[in-house]
C-alpha cells in the first residue's frame, strides 16, 4: 500500500479541538496584517478582501471575506453585500486568468453543521474546478491532492491583480 503524506492537514484537524481554537477571528487578524503575503491576501476592496484558503480543496481555492466581523449574510449592509459579490467576480476572473479552470464552485458554508470551519465571520468560497479533479483519494483515505504549491499560485494571482478592472474583468 502506498501512502501520501500531507502533514499540513494536521493543523486543520487540530483546529477543531475547542481548547486549541484561537479566540481571535483569523479573518479579522488577516485584514489588519500589513504584510499581505503573510496572510496570502490577494486583493483588497472597499468592503471586503480576497485571500487564499490555507486548507484548500483545490489549487487556487480563494475566500472572499467582508472586513466587518458578521456571522451571517443578513448582517451585511447593502454596500458590503455588493462588494462581496464584486470580490467574488474578481476572484473568478483572477482564477480564469492564472489557472484556466473549466468551472467553479462558489458558495458559503453557513453554520457548523453545513461544514463551516469559521462560522462566526461570513465568507464565500471560490473553488476552481477541472474535469477529472476528483479521484479516489478523498473517498478512500480522506486525502486531497493539491497540484500546485500555494506560494506559486499566490504569486500568479498577485501578478494578475494588477490587470483587474473596476468590475472584476481581467484584461487579456
Amino acid at each position: 500500500m502506498k501512502r501520501l503524506w500531507s502533514p499540513w492537514r494536521s493543523k486543520y484537524i487540530e483546529s477543531f479541538s475547542k481548547k486549541k481554537r484561537p479566540k481571535a477571528c483569523i479573518f479579522c487578524g488577516a485584514k489588519e496584517e500589513p504584510n499581505v503575503k503573510e496572510r496570502l491576501i490577494v486583493w483588497k476592496g472597499k468592503e471586503c478582501f480576497i485571500l487564499m484558503n490555507v486548507f484548500p480543496y483545490n489549487s487556487g481555492h480563494l475566500l472572499v471575506v467582508p472586513y466587518r466581523h458578521r456571522a451571517s449574510l443578513q448582517d451585511l449592509n447593502d454596500s458590503e453585500s455588493l462588494d462581496l459579490m464584486n470580490g467574488t467576480k474578481i476572484a473568478v476572473a483572477l482564477l480564469k486568468k492564472v489557472a484556466h479552470p473549466e468551472g467553479f464552485n462558489v458558495g458559503a458554508n453557513l453554520g457548523r453543521v453545513s461544514g463551516a470551519g469559521i462560522e462566526d465571520h461570513v465568507h464565500l468560497h471560490v473553488v476552481p474546478r477541472w474535469r477529472g479533479d476528483t479521484n479516489f483519494l478523498p473517498v478512500l483515505s480522506d486525502t486531497k491532492l493539491i497540484s500546485e504549491d500555494i506560494e506559486k499560485t499566490y504569486k500568479k494571482l498577485r501578478t494578475a491583480v494588477k490587470k483587474i478592472g473596476s468590475l472584476g474583468r481581467v484584461a487579456d
